[in-house]
């Protein structure tokens, strides 16, 4: 079946295929690590999770550059404040940034290039600019790209030049300029930049790069000149990689990327989730709150990735629940001992479905539906007791072939509490992070509350000493064995 993806150079879906017809060249733009991306910048990073499964799911390699900005105005300012270098600043949320991805099963990357580590790739592509004079140097020896000399400006955010107007993003460098609407490439060293260790020597002078510029010099590096797919989110088009474009295509004379994906905003009451506005819910929040790593991609994916979302309370309680059948079909077919010759049909049926819902660009809402009519009826073939051994493998191989890309299925921690011991110990726990240890910790011991409380029949505190820990997001089962404490991750 046909791939199609949504363009915006175009605003049109267009049938995609690499290039080579075999490896897909992706850029994608990561986190600026100043602070701690939220739950709204990884809804991005899911988008371009889905994106990269989805097309290795056609048959094709993919190569991913996914950036790390670790030099701006930000990072700057806060190394400033804090009395740091810019790298005392950056290594250690990008240490987090790592973690959260991990957590939230986003693969990796091919490459993760930091800006930081590639200023000799952008001086050569200012070197570049200035000699085919679409560049120049201001009169503090920034250097700036002049958009009236690329005749192609403002093809991606279809905006007219002649209505930019002086104070718009694409203009608040602190730095003259022949043009308000220029953007900077390069920025004069400032005192502050000296003293943050965020000045490097170059020919046309001692400096910064600006914001763009790292994008389209890693990116050619590792991908080559025209790429098959930039992603990133809406609030990026414009003007980030407007700029890109610019400054790629007026070096190469080549199509920069062929595709450009963007994926909407996350809300939080109907208001784009910033740092600015304070309405931060960090990967860390949701893991402190019980929040599975398959619940929130499981919330993520119910939204097509070019609609705007809102983050509730009440939608990812009902990822909880979602997930948990996810979990549950899983470990049904995985001690299955077999099935109706029909469950092979139906298996069938829904690896169709699933593959026609991510081939319509990226369909992630159609093809959770898939999922989901596949568990409700492979388990009405399920509970008819068959013994055909064959489709069960079918089943099992398009569950694994359908959760590959979606990834719902919860991972479980499961722990019996006793007055004495805890079975296994906590501490051996495999991919638990101390925050996750922490959590787990706090419910064993309002657990051993519990038993004492039952034991002295206050059955009020056990109750409430229950609904406490269930309220963290663990489920509490009282089985044969004692009282068992999971933990859906």
């Amino acid at each position: 079946m046909t791939f199609r993806l949504y363009n915006t150079l175009s605003r049109s879906v267009e049938s995609f295929t690499p290039a080579d017809g075999e490896t897909v060249r992706m850029y994608t733009c990561g986190p600026t690590v100043y602070d701690p991306a939220h739950v709204g910048n990884f809804r991005t990073f899911l988008f371009n999770d889905l994106m990269r499964r989805a097309l290795r799911l056609q048959g094709w390699k993919v190569v991913q550059v996914q950036n790390l900005t670790d030099v701006d105005d930000k990072i700057i300012k806060r190394a400033r404040d804090t009395g740091k270098s810019i790298l005392e600043v950056t290594e250690p949320v990008t240490e987090i940034f790592h973690k959260d991805r991990r957590y939230l099963r986003i693969e990796d990357a091919e490459e993760y290039p930091k800006a930081t580590t590639h200023i000799p790739e952008m001086i050569a592509l200012v070197e570049d600019l200035l000699a085919k004079g679409v560049a120049y140097t201001a009169e503090d020896g920034s250097v700036y790209f002049s958009i009236e000399r690329f005749p192609g400006y403002g093809k991606l955010s279809r905006l007219d030049t002649r209505e930019l107007k002086s104070g718009a993003r694409v203009a608040q460098d602190d730095y003259t300029k022949e043009n308000a609407q220029d953007f900077a490439l390069w920025k004069a060293a400032k005192e502050e930049d000296e003293a943050t260790g965020a000045a490097w020597d170059a020919p046309f002078g001692r400096g910064r790069p600006g914001w763009h510029l790292e994008c389209s010099a890693m990116a050619m590096k590792y991908l080559g000149e025209t790429l098959d797919i930039h992603g990133g989110g809406v609030d990026l088009i414009f003007p980030h990689h407007e700029d890109e474009i610019a400054q790629s295509e007026a070096s190469t004379g080549k199509p920069f990327s062929r595709f450009w994906c963007h994926g909407e905003f996350l809300q939080i009451d109907g208001t784009k989730m910033s740092k600015r506005l304070g309405n931060i819910t960090t990967v860390k929040d949701l893991r402190e709150r019980g929040i599975s790593a398959a619940a929130l991609r499981h919330f993520v994916y119910s939204t097509h990735y070019r609609k705007q979302m809102n983050l509730s309370g009440e939608g990812l309680e009902g990822s909880l629940e979602a997930v948990r059948r996810v979990g549950e079909f899983g470990h049904r077919l995985d001690t299955a001992r077999g099935a109706t010759p029909e469950l092979a049909a139906v298996a069938a049926q829904a690896e169709k479905d699933f593959r026609e819902a991510l081939s319509d660009d990226l369909n992630a809402p159609e093809a959770v539906a898939a999922l989901f009519m596949y568990i409700q009826k492979a388990n009405a073939e399920l509970d008819r007791n068959g013994s055909d051994t064959s489709a069960l493998a079918t089943a099992r191989e398009v569950f694994a072939t359908i959760d590959g890309v979606l990834d719902l299925r919860p991972r479980v921690v499961r722990l019996v509490v006793g007055a004495e011991a805890v079975e296994p110990d906590p501490a051996t726990l495999p991919d638990t992070e101390p925050v996750e240890q922490e959590a787990i910790a706090w419910a064993v011991e309002r657990l051993r509350g519990r038993l004492t409380a039952r034991k002295s029949r206050d059955f009020a505190q056990s109750d409430a000493l229950r609904a406490e820990v269930e309220a963290r997001g663990f489920v509490v089962k009282d089985t044969a064995l004692g009282t068992q404490l999971e933990r859906w991750r």
